[in-house]
């Protein structure tokens, strides 16, 4: 798996996971990517620090202050709906019905995503399935603790 750092063409910042980079770039060519503020399909890669583990007792490089990304508004019902338009159907169908799956085997927890989830992770609170919403700053900090979780477009029913 490869996380990429993508910008679409408006110049909103997000990221994503591919299988290798050859599956990016014939998502990429197919314009089966979205950005998930606008639904813009015309994305390219950006630029983005490799992550690197720290051995003990290593002395640790800061990288470069980069200016603050704004916080990602929710995606627009309207902008995700024309985004699953030009989905593959079967990508759609498979979309659905984990969105389907999530909602009936996890707890809904809101914007308090990235809290509860952390709560989880160190025993605070029962372990369970959760979903809800957080910000790309919220997803890294929990990706940085080493909390897993996953990202899933959230497409709206009834397209």
């Amino acid at each position: 798996m490869i996380l990429y750092r993508l910008r679409c063409s408006a110049g909103h910042e997000f990221e994503s996971w591919f299988r290798d980079s050859k599956t990016y770039e014939r998502q990429e060519r197919r314009a089966l990517i979205g950005c998930p503020i606008c639904g813009d399909t015309k994305v390219e890669r950006a630029l983005m620090a490799p992550r690197i583990g720290k051995a003990t007792g290593a002395v640790e490089v800061e990288p470069p202050a980069a200016a603050p990304a704004p916080e990602a508004p929710a995606v627009p019902e309207a902008a995700m709906a024309a985004m699953t338009r030009r989905m593959p159907k079967e990508l759609r169908d498979a979309l659905l019905k984990a969105r389907a799956e999530v909602e009936k085997n996890c707890d809904y927890v809101g914007g308090q995503f990235a809290e509860e989830a952390r709560k989880i992770h160190y025993g605070e609170s029962d372990k369970r399935g959760i979903y809800g919403e957080t910000s790309d700053a919220e997803a890294e900090a929990l990706a940085d603790e080493g909390i897993e979780f996953g990202r899933l477009p959230w497409i709206p029913r009834g397209n």
